[in-house]
């Protein structure tokens, strides 16, 4: 994809995101307004010991993987969960990381950006692909779907369930190394403050 097209695609969905206000305002009766979503000033950050669970993803790639190996291969992970239909919280995550791509810049290699779909029953990895390359995914950021049952485990393990994908809140996870505590920020992150939080590997680029 050339850089033209990359920040083409990249400029639509900040527009796309920038909308969702208006969206709410026109038709408050819609479904989708049940959508939770905070505030994107105000954000929490704490740590727990997550236990990731010894489940099967696949991968946007169509890979069937073990989701404990892809995240102990020795980087940093930073983690959000999101669905393709979603018009409020997903895309704005996902911009989010994006732009935590570009601030990385060459030491983007060194940390391993994962969503995880919490609609596992209409997300198949070629809907991750193309949902990926909206914005601009690169190598180091990867997508996973799977059965329900295995994204329940997971949504469970890290506390992020919240009965159906329409109470879904904004949370990214971010774990420095395999033996390293979670840190959990609430609400939306800033791609600088996720750089903030990768400041040794950003320093190292």
């Amino acid at each position: 994809m050339g850089r033209s097209s990359l920040h083409a695609r990249r400029a639509l969905a900040v527009a796309a995101c920038a909308l969702v206000p208006m969206a709410y305002a026109h038709d408050p009766s819609d479904a989708h307004a049940q959508h939770h979503h905070a505030n994107p000033a105000k954000t929490t950050r704490s740590s727990a010991d997550y236990i990731v669970p010894d489940v099967k993803l696949v991968r946007d790639d169509g890979s069937t993987v073990s989701l404990k190996r892809e995240l102990a291969d020795g980087r940093p992970v930073v983690m959000n969960f999101i669905f393709t239909s979603c018009t409020t919280i997903c895309p704005a995550s996902s911009q989010v990381f994006a732009g935590l791509q570009d601030k990385l810049g060459p030491a983007r290699d060194k940390v391993h950006l994962v969503s995880i779909s919490i609609d596992p029953e209409e997300d198949t990895p070629s809907r991750l692909r193309q949902y990926a390359d909206r914005f601009g995914a690169s190598s180091e950021w990867q997508y996973y779907t799977g059965t329900r049952d295995a994204s329940l485990q997971v949504q469970r393990a890290f506390k992020v369930e919240r009965g159906g994908k329409m109470n879904h809140t904004p949370v990214t996870l971010i774990r420095m190394s395999p033996d390293a505590r979670w840190i959990r920020i609430d609400g939306f992150a800033t791609a600088d403050e996720l750089a903030g939080e990768l400041r040794a590997v950003v320093a190292s680029r």
